[in-house]
């Protein structure tokens, strides 16, 4: 008996004058060129790959949640993950300097709402306010080839590093519309709750986010099998966990990479507020508190 095919594992304007100090401590310098970085510190773990082959695998049925629930036409109940969701969020805001950073954000979010439906510069304007902030933010790209039947693909979002001390850095990932990357087809009457449960703006660190990639994904797939549907390659665990987690380039260059060819608004649009970054920055910032 031909035993189980083994599972391959996921490889890889500032103003003029200076801030003093970075809100933590220690800054970190890069180039606007942007820096590879593996996704060996950020792979998933074990248990993550396991569950990823028997999601993948018609054969296996996953672990996990109660799969019980899955045979359920469309009534599938999602209490217990929407109080998973629920916890992240209370415990996320004993965490001061997320909530200075997600006050931040909040605020970037409105000045450049304009800038919404051009995500490129969305996000370049909202990682040059929040370093003009003091926070050391920068815009990440990950990008992953297709292996043991993880589909190809890339993403871009942005990133925070956080110094708690010369040995501890924390790494923040920021996305201002989280719950759209987990939308499906025909859900279930109660999959919009769970989406409704997750913070508009969401700010996470790496483990936080493997934890609710997790959550979502699974969910999305017992929604889609109540209604008799096949998760798409693009909503299954490894895919999702590949996009935050997956190698990647950091940069914090102003200009959006020459793949992307994003057009200006006109000058009779709305406008934005406009923040100055001085891509050249030596020494230290430091963290606003308003």
């Amino acid at each position: 008996m031909a035993g189980l095919p083994r599972p391959k594992r996921v490889t890889d304007p500032l103003r003029d004058k200076v801030r003093a100090q970075l809100f933590g401590g220690h800054h970190l310098s890069y180039g606007s060129s942007g820096s590879e970085h593996s996704a060996e510190d950020d792979s998933p773990c074990l248990s993550e790959l396991v569950h990823g082959f028997l999601e993948d695998d018609p054969r296996a049925e996953p672990s996990g949640y109660d799969s019980g629930s899955d045979k359920i036409d469309s009534t599938v109940d999602f209490t217990e993950l929407i109080q998973e969701v629920e916890r992240f969020v209370a415990t996320s805001n004993v965490d001061p300097y997320r909530n200075l950073l997600w006050k931040h954000i909040s605020k970037a979010t409105e000045m450049f709402a304009c800038f919404r439906s051009q995500p490129p510069i969305f996000r370049r304007n909202l990682m040059l306010f929040l370093r003009e902030m003091g926070h050391n933010a920068a815009i990440c790209k990950t990008k992953w080839d297709s292996s043991g039947g993880l589909t190809a693909g890339n993403y871009e979002f942005v990133d925070v590093v956080y110094s708690r001390g010369a040995a501890c850095q924390v790494r923040y990932f920021v996305e201002v519309d989280f719950a759209s990357e987990f939308e499906i087809a025909r859900p279930t009457d109660e999959y919009p709750r769970l989406l409704q449960a997750l913070p508009r703006v969401f700010v996470a660190t790496s483990e936080e986010l493997k934890r609710i990639v997790r959550i979502m994904s699974d969910a999305a797939r017992r929604s889609l099998k109540s209604r008799g549907l096949s998760q798409p390659p693009w909503r299954k665990n490894r895919y999702m966990q590949n996009k935050w987690l997956g190698p990647y380039r950091r940069t914090s260059s102003a200009t959006p990479a020459s793949s992307f060819t994003p057009s200006i608004p006109a000058v009779n649009a709305v406008k934005c507020r406009s923040v100055g970054f001085d891509d050249a920055v030596n020494g230290h910032h430091f963290v606003r508190t308003r």
